[in-house]
């Protein structure tokens, strides 16, 4: 009789748990893409009631969203340009990148940074040459700055022929020192 009792108890159960799922197609708010999921229709209304709050922004101090006089503002468009940014629009918006810099050696002091930069000057009088002391004790002797590996490939083989160990490595640069 028990074994009864917690069969209906659990068969009512699942009749009263209905699932209502279905496919909702939404579009992608940047690409305008089509994105296909499945969900239940309520948490589709939740999340499209959230969204719509969301679009309307912020509204101004002391009027409450139901007042009959406010009118939400429509939201601001975001421009998402087609093509691949140009290095000056990008310095425009950040001085500071993150780019490429040629190691050229670690050294071990101070002194032994000064040395290894003013043989580099010597060569390389058209390169700017920096010494990195966060490593200490050590020191890195960096060249250049470049916005990508390949930019920098053309100094790195020149340098490689005084320092066999010079590689290139990825660094915090000034936008408007690159190459």
């Amino acid at each position: 009789m028990r074994n009864l009792i917690k069969i209906i108890s659990v068969l009512s159960l699942f009749s009263f748990y209905n699932v209502d799922a279905q496919q909702i197609v939404k579009k992608d708010t940047l690409s305008g893409t089509e994105l296909v999921m499945t969900m239940d229709s309520k948490v589709n209304g939740a999340l499209e009631n959230l969204e719509e709050k969301c679009s309307r922004g912020p509204s101004p101090a002391g009027i409450r969203d139901n007042d009959e006089n406010y009118t939400a503002s429509k939201p601001t468009k975001i421009y998402v340009p087609n093509r691949e940014l140009t290095n000056a629009e990008i310095c425009r918006k950040n001085p500071r990148i993150l780019g490429y810099k040629i190691q050229i050696t670690t050294v071990k002091s101070n002194e032994e940074a000064n040395e290894v930069k003013s043989y580099f000057r010597k060569r390389f009088p058209n390169l700017k040459v920096e010494t990195d002391a966060s490593l200490r004790p050590n020191y890195k002797i960096l060249a250049g700055s470049y916005f990508t590996k390949q930019s920098a490939a053309s100094d790195l083989a020149r340098v490689r022929e005084y320092f066999k160990s010079a590689i290139a490595i990825q660094y915090r640069i000034f936008c408007a020192e690159a190459k």
